[in-house]
């Protein structure tokens, strides 16, 4: 059972939402100096939950779609593959993704309560978009190409940082487009290896509608466009100068650019690609929180 839980948890992808969370705590402790440890707690179990949550979903639904059986997965696309082995589990799956949940809907309720109502709406679009990203969402190829980098962009890294800080402000603008244009690059690139599966079950992503090589593109342009944002973040002030840290990033960023659209339509090839694009995910805002905090001790 516990092989079960831990599988369509996902758990070695979850360190994409301690990054956004610690990003949000760096960025709040940055602006104000001081930092809740147990609010920050609270937010970690709550955007860890949140991404269990939308994983379980996504591995039961595609396992009862029959999705799970045609798809040829890597180690970074394609699902676990868990309840493929274990046909018996996808109802705990299903209990893992709604116990999840859950809990996400009472630790935003709490939160919300203690510190600002209007969270609430955030919280709404969080679980809608938790329980209809896998059903519903990848059936538009415009959602389907948003809705990531919103989930924990616009959702996950400004409501952690509204939270800690106790109110939005640009930095968290900042912050959370960052991570809205690299998440969703992320998973526009990680559904390259499964157009055909997932044109048989009905979806319609960019790479299905536009065709790979047009996706690149767009790929591409999303890619230049978040360096765009981070420099322009830097000169409006939004972040501090030691941000630019992140562009030690470009040269993982280049070669991604190179590369993308030369490979677009040689699934077999992906997987290094894919591997590199998760790299860049997750240093380019490593690099932006360590900025963050060399900025503020030198403001001590």
């Amino acid at each position: 059972m516990l092989t079960t839980l831990l599988g369509v948890a996902r758990l070695p992808f979850l360190t994409l939402s301690v990054l956004c969370v610690g990003l949000a705590a760096a960025g709040a402790w940055y602006q104000h100096g001081s930092l809740s440890i147990a609010l920050l707690l609270l937010v970690m179990l709550l955007a860890l939950a949140a991404h269990i949550s939308v994983n379980a979903f996504n591995e039961y639904f595609d396992f009862r779609s029959g999705l799970d059986f045609l798809t040829e997965r890597t180690p970074f696309s394609g699902g676990s593959g868990t309840l493929v082995a274990a046909p018996q589990q996808a109802r705990l799956a299903l209990w893992l993704a709604l116990g999840t949940l859950l809990l996400v809907s009472v630790l935003g309720l709490y939160l919300s309560a203690r510190i600002d109502w209007h969270l609430l709406w955030l919280g709404l679009a969080g679980v809608l978009l938790i329980y209809s990203y896998t059903d519903y969402i990848n059936k538009s190829p415009l959602l389907c190409l948003l809705a990531p980098g919103l989930g924990f962009g616009a959702l996950m890294t400004f409501g952690s940082y509204w939270v800690l800080a106790g109110a939005p402000d640009m930095l968290a603008v900042s912050l959370s487009g960052l991570l809205l244009l690299l998440v969703c690059n992320l998973l526009l690139l990680n559904q390259f290896p499964d157009v055909e599966a997932d044109r048989k079950v009905g979806r319609r992503h960019l790479p299905i509608v536009l065709g790979r090589a047009q996706a690149a593109n767009i790929f591409s342009a999303l890619l230049l466009l978040c360096y765009l944002w981070l420099l322009l973040s830097v000169v409006l002030g939004w972040l501090p100068v030691a941000s630019l840290l992140a562009l030690l990033s470009l040269p993982l960023a280049l070669g991604l650019l190179r590369d993308v659209k030369p490979l677009a339509d040689s699934p077999k090839q992906l997987p290094p690609l894919l591997g590199r694009n998760v790299l860049l995910t997750h240093a380019l805002p490593a690099l932006v929180l360590l900025g963050l905090v060399l900025a503020r001790l030198m403001e001590i």
